[in-house]
């Protein structure tokens, strides 16, 4: 198959991996332009570049797909089909119709739930008991088109974005080579239209959600952390000054009479009181500090029972 693919972040590394290594010819890789990263702001490539300038792929930056010029040289290359992995810009329907065989997108959730921004997120956040990946057609409706393959994962009540995120990566590259596979012998993938009664949307992150209200209960609170996790990263005050948690569990066995925020116990993880239930904080982060196990950052900051997180900022 001749593959225009377009990604951009790490998620989608995996899925450009093994379209290479099925043996398909990667004909023009869209990513995003280069942008300023880190304390010296300098021009960063993506992760997808990195992996397609490592395997001499040609890859093609453009700002927008909406230029005429950009989409003639996109239509230059006869690609068979394009595949779509967190590539981050609107395609018009110009240039999804110009592959032979369309556009398939590997999308994080099972759609129709969680269509949007932050699925992986808003799975968490919401308590569902599972999430995964769907292969679908592009539409230019936002995460509409028709279904072609699912995988499921489990949710556990240790799990964070970013744990998912790479489990969800790697499945998603494997049902689309799995797709590829069928597309290239039978010139067709057999799709499902999505239930429009059963969609919901998982809208782009904000980070006035990362701060922690401890009136929540514990089951909450230990979504938001997991979820946060690696960004935007849960917060709250501590000691009057903001403090990032990056680990937390629910206790489910430990009722809780004090106000929310308070520091119960700092000896098995750091026991904190919350609307409901308490919660078990196993790593944070000071301002200006590193990551910390519990135990660790309890010794180093004098962090003892009857202390409070929370609080006006």
């Amino acid at each position: 198959m001749k593959i225009i693919f377009a990604g951009t972040p790490d998620f989608a590394v995996p899925a450009l991996a093994a379209l290479i290594n099925a043996g398909h010819e990667i004909v023009m890789v869209l990513t995003q332009p280069d942008r300023p990263a880190g304390r010296g702001m300098k021009l960063k490539a993506s992760p997808v570049k990195v992996l397609s300038e490592q395997h001499g792929l040609f890859v093609f930056q453009p700002e927008t797909l909406k230029n005429e010029a950009v989409q003639a040289k996109i239509a230059q290359t006869h690609a068979d089909v394009m595949i779509v992995a967190a590539y981050g810009l609107i395609i018009p329907t110009v240039v999804l119709q110009m592959p032979k065989y369309g556009c398939y997108n590997i999308h994080a959730s099972l759609l129709p739930r969680w269509r949007g921004a932050a699925p992986i997120h808003r799975s968490l956040l919401a308590g569902d008991a599972e999430t995964g990946v769907t292969i679908m057609e592009v539409v230019p409706a936002l995460d509409a088109g028709a279904m072609v393959s699912k995988g499921e994962v489990p949710i556990t009540e240790t799990d964070t974005t970013q744990g998912l995120h790479d489990a969800l990566a790697a499945i998603g590259a494997g049902l689309m080579v799995e797709a590829m596979q069928t597309l290239a012998q039978t010139g067709y993938l057999a799709s499902t239209p999505q239930d429009e009664s059963q969609v919901t949307y998982a809208h782009k992150l904000e980070k006035a959600e990362a701060m922690i209200d401890w009136h929540k209960s514990a089951v909450e609170i230990s979504r938001q952390v997991r979820a946060f996790n690696p960004f935007p990263v849960a917060q709250s005050l501590l000691h009057g000054e903001v403090c990032r948690i990056w680990m937390a569990t629910s206790v489910d066995d430990m009722p809780s009479v004090a106000s929310p925020g308070t520091v119960l116990d700092v000896h098995d993880g750091i026991l904190v009181a919350c609307g409901g239930g308490v919660l078990r904080i196993s790593e944070l982060q000071a301002p200006g500090g590193k990551r910390l196990s519990a135990q660790v950052f309890t010794q180093g900051h004098a962090l003892k029972a009857g202390d409070q997180f929370g609080g006006a900022l």
